[in-house]
């Protein structure tokens, strides 16, 4: 039987004019205000973190290919949070917030795509782990600036298509009233949970997505991973072991947290659908994982806590001499 607002159809193939209202977390209203300035804060250290780490692969002039991608990484974090917090934020501050269709399906687009980008991403971060651990000699020839340049821009052109094609099928459907969103932002299993129709294009572009967008980086990420394992179990030296298996650290610890959530939210049954606890998984990826990312890789690289000493002491530099200067002047005056 279709569902109750189905007999709107010939309303919803508008779409220009058809709005979704965003829940958020309306359940929780008695917690607004210290829901608000947690979300807030946690935003802005998340923010702060990621753009001092980007500023720091970007002033160095010359960066190794894990500091090029990790740039790319907080780049894409940047983004990230930027599409989806303000608008939760928003639904915190007023308990429920409109959002038009056009302004959903950009937000689900720039959603899947940064996403995806981070999934390539951590793909290309594995695939330079094994060139470093396990082609020592020839890691400067296989991971050269232009090789890079072109797995970024492979990365970015590769979500973001796949992305299109997903967002595409999912706002062709015809959606059934009350259009009431119950998640913070429109992630697509919330979305396809309002269609009125089955809809079997929107959620076999799903599966395409989840295919080329998870599945696929994570295998080249094991793959990588078991070749780096092999190698090292053939180094009889411990100290030498252990400080090939201390460059990967960084990098497993983002991709466990990374793909522990996303796994959660799209590769299961279509029956498992519970808005509250999806709502629980998706702050941990849209907030604390990107927020836990220039933490692990500020603490974990030495490049980024060298770049970043650099910067401090330049500062302090610059101030000691803005006030000798000072002094002299005011010693020539008397």
């Amino acid at each position: 039987m279709p569902c109750e607002g189905c007999m709107e159809r010939d309303n919803v193939s508008s779409g220009a004019t058809m709005e979704f209202i965003l829940l958020g977390f309306s359940e929780l209203l008695h917690l607004r205000v210290l829901l608000f300035f947690t979300f807030l804060i946690v935003h802005l250290v998340t923010l702060a973190g990621n753009m001092m780490v980007f500023i720091a692969v970007v002033r160095e002039p010359s960066r190794p290919p894990m500091l090029f991608f990790l740039g790319q990484l907080s780049a894409v974090e940047l983004c990230y949070t930027l599409v989806l917090v303000p608008k939760a934020l928003l639904s915190l501050a007023v308990g429920g917030s409109p959002i038009s269709m056009p302004g959903c399906a950009a937000q689900m687009h720039f959603f899947v795509a940064l996403g995806g980008t981070e999934c390539f991403l951590l793909a290309a971060m594995a695939y330079d782990r094994y060139a470093a651990v396990c082609q020592p000699l020839r890691y400067a020839a296989l991971m050269g600036e232009g090789l890079c340049l072109r797995l970024a821009l492979a990365c970015a052109l590769g979500a973001f298509a796949v992305a299109l094609g997903l967002t595409v099928a999912v706002f062709r459907l015809p959606f059934c009233q009350p259009r009431r969103i119950d998640h913070f932002f429109c992630d697509v299993p919330a979305v396809l949970h309002l269609a009125c129709a089955q809809g079997y294009a929107a959620e076999l572009a799903l599966l395409a997505a989840c295919v080329l967008l998870l599945l696929l980086p994570f295998l080249l990420i094991l793959a990588s991973y078991l070749c780096i394992v092999v190698a090292l179990l053939g180094v009889t030296s411990p100290v030498g072991r252990g400080k090939a298996f201390s460059t990967c650290i960084s990098h497993l610890a983002i991709t466990l947290l990374h793909y522990g959530c996303a796994t959660f939210i799209y590769i299961r049954p279509k029956s498992s659908y519970s808005p509250a606890r999806d709502k629980v998984v998706s702050l941990v990826y849209t907030n604390v994982t990107p927020l836990m990312y220039p933490l692990i890789y500020g603490l974990r690289n030495k490049e980024i806590r060298g770049i970043l000493r650099k910067m401090l002491r330049r500062k302090k530099i610059g101030g000691l001499g803005h006030y000798q200067s000072c002094d002299v002047c005011v010693c020539g005056k008397f």
